[in-house]
């Protein structure tokens, strides 16, 4: 499964699903005090394709990253500024997996390595949301996410010389998406895209700064698309 997969159909639940779609001439009104109150609460499910963006020092063979698909879930709380911008704090649980093979081995335990990746994720947000028509409404949303990642192995003494690739465990990313509020008899139900995209490096280099691993990477920063699913 890759990106544009997750994109497409991220897009096709968005207008094509007729349970939340809603778009009626005269639809009856649900939930028509949902936005004025000043705090709102509520959770996420999703999932993601986490992804490598890999700077290289040289211009060697490119190495390479596989993707899988994770999962998502987290909370909501949100204030409410005016009646179009929202400020949101998500924090979440995101895992995620991903390959990287480097070019130059023979052997398949010294050219992969598999890279699992825990993060809790707290990102702080502005939603900004046009005006509501009948029963949906939508926006956009954008903001920084600082993450911490429980799989890094970053205070890990051994290195990729010994089948050990490490990462930062703190990383900073911004987060940028869009979405449809679908405002439903009992709740208000949200299904949104958004990429996240790594600011600073990841990478903890492996202790020999020659390493065949490590020593043509300048940078390795995250990317990252979600897609969830909010109640509220």
């Amino acid at each position: 499964m890759n990106r544009g997969f997750l994109i497409w159909a991220g897009l096709l639940f968005l207008f094509a699903n007729p349970s939340f779609s809603q778009f009626n001439e005269k639809p009856i009104i649900n939930l028509q005090n949902e936005d004025k109150a000043f705090l709102n609460w509520g959770y996420y499910l999703g999932f993601n394709i986490f992804d490598f963006k890999v700077n290289q020092r040289n211009d060697l063979e490119p190495i390479l990253v596989e993707t899988t698909v994770g999962f998502n879930v987290g909370l909501i709380g949100e204030m409410r500024i005016n009646n179009h911008l929202d400020l949101r704090f998500e924090p979440g649980l995101f895992y995620s997996q991903r390959s990287i093979g480097f070019p130059g081995f023979t052997e398949e335990n010294d050219a992969i390595r598999n890279v699992k990746s825990t993060y809790i994720n707290f990102p702080l947000l502005i939603k900004a949301s046009a005006k509501r028509i009948g029963n949906w409404k939508p926006f956009i949303v954008g903001g920084i996410a600082p993450s911490l990642n429980l799989g890094s192995g970053e205070d890990s003494l051994d290195d990729n010389a010994s089948g050990t690739f490490r990462m930062k465990k703190n990383v900073l990313n911004y987060e940028l998406g869009f979405g449809i509020d679908f405002y439903t008899e009992y709740f208000k139900f949200t299904p949104s895209i958004r990429g996240v995209f790594a600011i600073t490096d990841e990478l903890v280099p492996d202790n020999d700064p020659n390493s065949p691993w490590t020593g043509n990477i300048d940078a390795l920063l995250t990317r990252g698309i979600f897609i969830n699913f909010t109640f509220e």
